[in-house]
């Protein structure tokens, strides 16, 4: 288990805040979580954010990758084609026994965009979701986007969050596999963008939908 920076507890969850880490040893550290996790183990949810690097989910052709030039290149396990995650970008990992829980997997990927969609919809911004391109978007630019594996009736990956963040990355891959999708992220569009304080309203949200409105 990764040592945390701060945490808390709430009734059905630890929320862990990681702090800026390397991807590959929290990736690994979520594969242990889910493969040594027992009947009553806690769920969590991890915050954190990584040092540059691009990510190929299962599905991914090499074709989007158009040019990483300095930036690492991880080939993973989760859902999706390429996407880039870099300093100042939110990662929400949703480690949770969807069979206790009673969740699908599209309840919990509809819980992740609807945590976006409240907290921006607080500072008037209007969102939306797309079916079959999971994610946020805001004037068709993407602001969040969705990966996950489960595992042993288990989740895990979850939630990239663009928060303030050098968007130059993305130019260098199809993001999440479409040619020329735009990203955006939440200081170009004026909402206050302290990464503790985003993961802190967010949290709120997303444990609101997945113990109510979005099972």
């Amino acid at each position: 288990m990764l040592d945390s920076a701060s945490l808390t507890q709430e009734p059905d969850v630890l929320v862990r805040s990681l702090g800026l880490r390397e991807f590959e040893p929290v990736w690994r550290a979520m594969q242990r979580f889910t493969e040594e996790r027992g009947e009553d183990t806690p769920d969590e949810i991890w915050f954190t954010e990584h040092l540059p690097v691009f990510t190929l989910g299962l599905n991914a052709r090499r074709e989007h990758l158009l040019a990483p030039a300095d930036i690492p290149v991880v080939q993973i396990d989760r859902g999706g084609q390429v996407t880039y995650h870099g300093p100042g970008q939110l990662m929400v990992y949703a480690l949770l026994d969807l069979k206790r829980a009673g969740l699908g997997v599209r309840d919990l990927v509809t819980a992740l965009e609807h945590s976006v969609l409240d907290l921006i919809s607080e500072f008037g911004i209007a969102a939306v979701s797309r079916a079959g391109a999971p994610g946020v978007y805001v004037g068709g630019r993407k602001l969040a986007s969705v990966g996950l594996r489960v595992r042993r009736g288990s989740s895990y990956h979850g939630m990239a969050l663009n928060v303030d963040l050098d968007l130059e990355p993305f130019s260098r891959i199809n993001p999440c596999g479409f040619a020329g999708l735009e990203m955006t992220d939440l200081a170009r569009l004026g909402i206050p963008s302290d990464l503790p304080s985003v993961a802190s309203m967010l949290e709120v949200h997303l444990l609101h939908h997945l113990s109510t409105g979005s099972r």
